[in-house]
């Protein structure tokens, strides 16, 4: 790349825009993917407006540079890594929350935003946006688009996806399309925004959402349970789904999460179980029998302990502590990341494979998990500095991808393919699948600029 090709670039944008800081382009060179690959950057770009979007984009199809789109780097799949050479481009400063229309209900937004501020938003209009990842005050829609993120409530509400109704995008030529609707209805013609979530950057820059909101939940109630061994709580959970009750949450942390998340930070969570289910109805009134009747099955299946939360401070609290896994298992070591999911019934056949897997390749795997929807988060942690310990973390890493899809199930749930999981999807989406996948991105790129080497 020449210094007259950036210089252009300097100058077609506001001062700025543009960062070549060292300093500052190395701290946005990847993900929380901490053990996947990232390139050496060119700069950092970050516009404000669309207009700034296409013209990097037009910059980028002029000189055949690559360019990978990036929100807060909360991904845990090398989605957002760099690759040699590349424009990073972060959507960070398009953070405006345009609308909120309760007549609609509806949320236009730019892909800045941070989840938690629009949550708040929508309640300040008496209204609810349900999808809720982990990183929920740090991880943004135009991310949370991009991977389909789901979160603590989409036992309930969904994913994402499910509340996208449109879409602007600027394309790696730098025009500009408009996806979807504002309406809940409608049907003209091929749905290009359920193709664009979910993409990963490697279709389009998403600049601007439309989004469905729901009016807002009654007060909540929130319980856990606590087994002194993993089979009852699984069990448990299979049994509430089936139940009739409809739960709003329903999480699961295994005995060495509860041990990192309290060495981590003292939560008052219990030191000795084995399994804790973290259970919530938001159903008002009716939620006191819809707790009793999932804390009554959770009895009768072993549990040690059960107990509702007092108020609603103590619920907050133990939605922190689910919240807090990543970080707490950072501090154990460095791990592998999967999102595997697979069908209910065979949920107890997948963490006893786990269980398995982590004998077999001497490693320790924590596994939390979205257990109410069967996305479940196994980490395989080792030392940092010990390359046996990564090379066989690695492998049972991969162990665990081989099992889920065996149990019919898939490689990602909700964090992405990225780079991470790209040798496996393949074998899930079958060649044919895979071949039209890559003549789909051809379509949207064909210069192959956007976000190359991630998903397909």
């Amino acid at each position: 790349m020449s210094g007259d090709a950036l210089h252009e670039l300097l100058a077609a944008l506001p001062e700025d825009a543009v960062v070549v800081d060292p300093a500052t382009v190395e701290n946005h060179r990847r993900d929380r993917a901490e053990l996947c690959p990232a390139g050496s950057p060119l700069a950092l770009v970050r516009p404000r407006t669309t207009e700034q979007v296409q013209t990097v984009m037009r910059w980028a199809t002029r000189h055949r540079v690559s360019v990978v789109p990036q929100g807060a780097r909360t991904g845990l799949s090398g989605g957002a890594n760099a690759v040699d050479g590349c424009l990073l481009l972060s959507l960070a400063r398009m953070d405006a929350i345009i609308e909120v229309d309760p007549l609609d209900q509806v949320a236009v937004v730019q892909p800045g935003v941070v989840n938690a501020d629009l949550s708040r938003a929508a309640l300040e209009s008496g209204l609810f946006y349900p999808p809720d990842p982990s990183s929920w005050e740090e991880s943004t829609i135009g991310g949370n688009i991009a991977t389909n993120a789901g979160g603590l409530c989409c036992v309930k509400y969904g994913v994402t996806g499910d509340f996208v109704r449109g879409l602007e995008v600027v394309l790696a030529d730098g025009e500009v399309i408009r996806t979807g609707r504002r309406t809940v209805k409608g049907v003209a013609g091929y749905e290009l925004t359920k193709l664009l979530v979910g993409s990963e950057g490697t279709l389009g820059v998403i600049t601007q959402a439309t989004l469905s909101l729901r009016p807002a939940p009654e007060e909540a109630l929130t319980m856990v349970a606590l087994f002194d061994a993993v089979p009852p709580a699984l069990e448990a959970s299979v049994q509430i789904m089936s139940s009739g009750v409809r739960p709003s949450l329903l999480e699961f942390l295994d005995g060495p999460s509860i041990a990192a998340i309290q060495a981590y930070r003292d939560m008052g969570l219990s030191e000795s179980a084995q399994a804790m289910l973290l259970m919530q109805s938001d159903r008002g009134p009716l939620a006191v029998d819809d707790v009793a009747a999932m804390g009554e099955l959770c009895e009768r299946l072993g549990a040690v302990e059960v107990a509702v939360a007092s108020d609603r401070e103590e619920s907050e609290l133990l939605l922190a502590a689910r919240r807090m896994i990543n970080p707490a298992v950072e501090k154990v070591g460095a791990s592998f990341v999967d999102d595997v999911a697979v069908p209910r019934a065979r949920l107890i056949d997948l963490l006893d494979g786990i269980a398995r897997i982590a004998a077999d390749h001497d490693v320790q795997i924590m596994c939390p998990g979205h257990i109410g929807d069967v996305n479940m988060h196994p980490h395989v942690v080792f030392d940092r500095g010990d390359d046996a310990a990564a090379a066989r973390a690695a492998d049972a890493f991969g162990a665990i991808m081989q099992l889920a899809l065996e149990l019919g199930g898939t490689i990602t749930g909700e964090h992405g393919v990225g780079t991470l999981k790209r040798p496996w999807l393949e074998q899930e989406l079958g060649t044919v699948g895979l071949r039209l996948q890559q003549r789909v991105k051809a379509t949207f790129d064909p210069l192959g600029i956007l976000n190359p080497g991630k998903v397909v």
